[in-house]
């Protein structure tokens, strides 16, 4: 499950062990099976908002279930930024295809004494800026958007996308008056994509493809590794270390 250990250093004593008995370990963002994520990388990539400036994406709930909740555990190593913002971090780097050049984080703490909601930023290389915002104990739309410098990307339901209708848009902000000019980009243009499957049992085919297959992880040990780096980072910042 998500994320893969406590910190950046178990982490890789368990790949390390995976290696040594010869078994597959695969960090368990569900997410990144579905269709809607590899189509909306593709349109990034494919230039279609022009160069990439900023990520933008929210993962929150709200939930009055305290006492037994190992979320609010420090034993447990939980929190926000473990439980909800490590999907912020892992997508902010996806996109961004590389690893954040700084980091910073600022978070609410429990009196569990972990992070309840927390907010961060990061910048990548060539001017990429990505910012989120997490919690347990708050409530937010949960969109992502993604802008770059001739359009942006809209992603009503990136976490969970649904089996079928799964939609993203690609958006076009009306241009300075000086800049406009006849053949304008359509305002929104709305894409749908179809999984066929519930989304765990995609993420379960694309552990056994790599099981049996030898296909490459969806989610490779140097990207599970970067994300705990980021992770690591950012609760030492606000105060919750593991």
């Amino acid at each position: 499950e998500k994320p893969l250990a406590t910190n950046t250093a178990q982490s890789q004593e368990m790949f390390d062990a995976a290696r040594r008995t010869k078994l597959v370990l695969i960090e368990a963002f569900m997410y990144r099976s579905h269709p809607l994520t590899a189509a909306v990388l593709k349109k990034v990539g494919s230039g279609a908002i022009g160069n990439l400036r900023m990520i933008r994406t929210n993962f929150c709930f709200c939930t009055s279930e305290i006492e037994t909740n190992v979320r609010f555990s420090t034993e447990l190593a939980g929190g926000g930024l473990m439980d909800v913002g490590c999907y912020c971090v892992n997508f902010c780097r996806a996109i961004a295809q590389s690893e954040p050049i700084a980091v910073h984080g600022v978070a609410h703490l429990h009196e569990s004494g972990v992070d309840d909601f927390a907010a961060g930023a990061m910048e990548f290389p060539g001017g990429v800026l990505a910012c989120f915002t997490c919690g347990m104990r708050v409530e937010a739309d949960n969109t992502v958007s993604i802008c770059g410098d001739c359009g942006y990307i809209e992603i009503p339901v990136p976490w969970k996308p649904p089996v079928n209708g799964a939609e993203f848009v690609v958006g076009h902000s009306a241009p300075p008056r000086m800049d406009r000019t006849p053949d304008a980009a359509p305002p929104r243009q709305s894409f749908q994509v179809d999984a066929g499957k519930p989304l765990y049992a995609l993420e379960a085919d694309d552990f056994a493809a790599t099981v049996l297959d030898g296909a490459p992880a969806r989610v490779s040990e140097q990207d599970t590794l970067g994300n705990m780096r980021v992770l690591d980072e950012l609760r030492r910042q606000v105060g919750v270390p593991f």
